[in-house]
């Protein structure tokens, strides 16, 4: 019988389906990750990583939705990706291309459920949208919005995010997020386009640490509390971003390639 190896893992609870494609590739990964995200007949994740050979990196990442639509890039996912290559015998410096660019991963600890820094770049940000006028607009390789608040529930997030993604700025939806500010930490609620509400986003913390920065000039690293933990990000003298969070491997199995 013909399987399909996967790895289970995640980064602050934002889970995926962790597919190696190097050698042995896979046709129709929108369905695979319709088919096997689906939490009550599949695997269950917000989505699936697979990882590809590069001629430009050390290895390629394209991240699948669970609703089949691909997003240009994953902060959670690619420390999930970098664990899984280190584990694989990979060096524990790589340069892993995405749809938003060459993103440099590192390991930094190898310790419980290890702890990878991402080099995520610059950002862009601009304010309102035509529903949310304070809103922080930001652009991580992948769009967000960004809502400051005095507590993050009693919000309806899931129509928060449809009422942006009715705007002709956003077709295709965007990441939204709920933010508090407090005195040593910003806690965060997301919704991640193509997903739903999530325990994480690790661009969304970019973004959410970006539009921090920009409203109150807070130093960093930002200690950025989301339902699934905590992550950390660090700001450099030219506006680089860093995402510092843990990549957790949960299980490996094998799934019959002929009902994927």
């Amino acid at each position: 019988m013909a399987v399909i190896p996967f790895t289970k893992m995640h980064g602050t609870k934002n889970d995926f389906i962790v597919l190696d494609t190097r050698a042995r590739s896979l046709a129709e990964l929108p369905a695979f990750a319709r088919r096997w995200c689906d939490r009550h007949t599949g695997v269950g994740a917000d989505g699936v990583l697979a990882i590809e050979s590069s001629v430009v990196a050390d290895a390629r990442m394209r991240v699948i939705n669970a609703d089949g639509s691909e997003a240009e890039m994953c902060g959670n996912g690619i420390r999930c990706v970098a664990r899984f290559l280190a584990e694989a015998g990979e060096p524990e410096r790589l340069a892993i291309e995405t749809l938003a660019g060459i993103r440099q991963t590192t390991v930094e600890s190898r310790a419980g459920d290890w702890r990878v820094r991402v080099a995520m770049g610059t950002t862009s940000i601009s304010y309102g949208t035509n529903a949310f006028p304070d809103a922080t607009v930001v652009s991580v390789g992948n769009p967000h919005v960004v809502l400051f608040v005095e507590r993050l529930e009693g919000f309806d997030l899931a129509d928060v995010a449809a009422r942006i993604a009715r705007e002709p700025a956003f077709v295709g939806g965007a990441n939204v997020h709920l933010a508090v500010i407090e005195s040593d930490r910003v806690r965060v609620r997301h919704f991640e386009r193509g997903v739903g509400e999530t325990q994480a986003c690790g661009t969304g913390a970019i973004a959410v640490a970006a539009a921090v920065r920009m409203r109150d000039a807070q130093p960093t690293p930002l200690r950025i509390e989301v339902p699934g933990g905590t992550l950390a990000v660090e700001f450099d003298a030219r506006g680089e971003a860093t995402l510092i969070g843990p990549a957790v491997r949960v299980f490996d199995g094998v799934l019959d390639r002929d009902v994927a």
